[in-house]
């Protein structure tokens, strides 16, 4: 959306304050042995306090308040009973949430607790490469140049990224224009980001994978060549210089 007074600028950093707190919570709850489906009714709670409704489960009925991916599930995990935590595993949260006729997006993985499996490296990667891009979006540079940054700072890493996965426009609705920050140079995509607007932007850096799936569940998605992918995102607003980070209270970057 594009913000055009006080009133729509205070509305999207209510809600956005609202999925940061959700996701910054809920990383802090979670402990091994706890089921998804704990952690997620966790997360629904808060929301719920702060006066949010989970946009996942408004716009598409999915069964969750949460996205929650553990390991090789890429995105939009089931938060479900039969996913139980482990020590080491690379858990995904994805928080979004509609709040007074506006909406906001955010998510991060992270290690839980030891890092047995040496994941931390990959999380590492996206977080900086996430700060990256966003410092480098102000009003007028190209969508495709930012998925350009994003793929060749994620080769230098020796990572690939997910090209089906992108960011995208947010505020009126879950998913609006541009509804593709993609995280690779699409030269096909001559939009610019424009001054004022709220959109979301979101790494999808891969150890083996290209393409996200969906699993049979009809939800879950994993990549088509396995391995792993951690993901970061934040809600911004485009500004002429450095965007308003309006999800900053997440402190993925931390």
């Amino acid at each position: 959306m594009s913000i055009t007074n006080a009133e729509e600028l205070a509305g999207m950093q209510k809600i956005s304050d609202a999925v940061a707190i959700t996701l910054k919570e809920m990383r802090e709850y979670v402990k091994p042995g706890m089921t998804a489906k704990q952690l997620d009714d966790f997360g629904g709670s808060i929301l719920n306090d702060l006066g949010a409704k989970s946009a996942p489960r408004l716009t598409y009925d999915f069964p969750g308040w949460t996205c929650i991916s553990v390991n090789n599930e890429v995105a939009h995990g089931i938060p479900s009973e039969l996913k139980i935590f482990k020590e080491g595993d690379l858990v995904n949260i994805d928080v979004s949430a509609e709040l007074d006729g506006f909406w906001s997006d955010n998510g991060g993985s992270f290690v839980l607790g030891e890092d047995i499996y040496q994941y931390q490296k990959l999380v590492t990667a996206s977080k900086n490469i996430l700060k990256k891009a966003i410092s480098q979006i102000k009003g007028g540079v190209r969508i495709s140049e930012i998925g350009k940054l994003i793929e060749t700072e994620a080769k230098k890493s020796g990572y690939t990224v997910i090209k089906n996965l992108t960011g995208h426009g947010v505020g009126r609705s879950l998913h609006e224009e541009p509804h593709e920050i993609a995280n690779f140079q699409d030269r096909y995509n001559f939009e610019r980001f424009r001054k004022n607007t709220t959109v979301a932007v979101e790494t999808f850096i891969s150890t083996k994978s290209t393409i996200a799936n969906t699993e049979k569940d009809g939800w879950t998605l994993v990549g088509n060549k396995g391995g792993f992918v951690a993901q970061h995102e934040h809600t911004i607003m485009v500004t002429d210089g450095m965007p308003l980070i309006l999800t900053n209270q997440n402190e993925i970057w931390n």
